[in-house]
């Protein structure tokens, strides 16, 4: 992996959530599923900060088999199907039992693009991994992935080998119905958002 430095611990998602999002930017989130590795860097997130947001799915502690791993340790996989229909990944942030998150919204894929679009069925690098459904689907990652470590499974973030400040933007969430006027969504100038 030529873009990207050592793999991120614990201890950097063990952070104040909105802080742990705009420091994502520009990392690099890789998997290897199927003994293949694809890999893109991260241009846009959103934070969901705990159990006061309205739009976090720990809102309120509560607690179901659906979210019980963004309720685990920093540094846990998120993973959860949207509408029934796209899945969706998050690094669980701050510390163990407080449902707090930051939802990967969209990559510059950078290696694996052959597998890329073949899982995705398109070739248009611009939309390979514009929006988090999409990434999911790019990456190969799914519900099995769901409360795997990030520092040791089979999809990790990696610090960037160089980092850039300029160009950070912050918005309203997007696709939600509460809270979504929240500016929590981070993201970087460039093609590759999700819109």
């Amino acid at each position: 992996m030529r873009r990207a430095g050592t793999i991120l611990t614990e201890e950097f998602f063990a952070r104040d959530t909105a802080r742990v999002a705009r420091d994502l930017l520009g990392c690099v989130a890789e998997s290897t599923v199927g003994d293949v590795l694809t890999a893109g860097r991260i241009v846009e997130v959103e934070a969901y900060v705990g159990p006061d947001d309205p739009a976090d799915h720990g809102y309120q502690n509560r607690r179901t088999p659906r979210n019980n791993a963004l309720f685990g340790p920093p540094g846990t996989a998120y993973v959860f199907r949207s509408y029934g229909i796209h899945w969706c990944f998050n690094t669980v942030t701050e510390r163990d039992g407080f449902p707090s998150a930051v939802l990967v919204r969209a990559l510059e894929p950078l290696d694996g693009l052959g597998a890329m679009v073949q899982r995705r069925g398109l070739t248009e690098t611009r939309k390979l991994c514009a929006g988090p459904g999409r990434l999911c689907q790019a990456l190969g990652i799914t519900g099995e992935h769901d409360g795997l470590r990030l520092d040791r499974g089979p999809i990790r973030i990696r610090k960037p080998k160089r980092r850039s400040r300029s160009g950070i933007l912050t918005g309203p969430r997007i696709g939600i119905s509460r809270a979504k006027d929240w500016p929590l969504r981070f993201y970087l100038e460039g093609p590759w958002v999700s819109r």
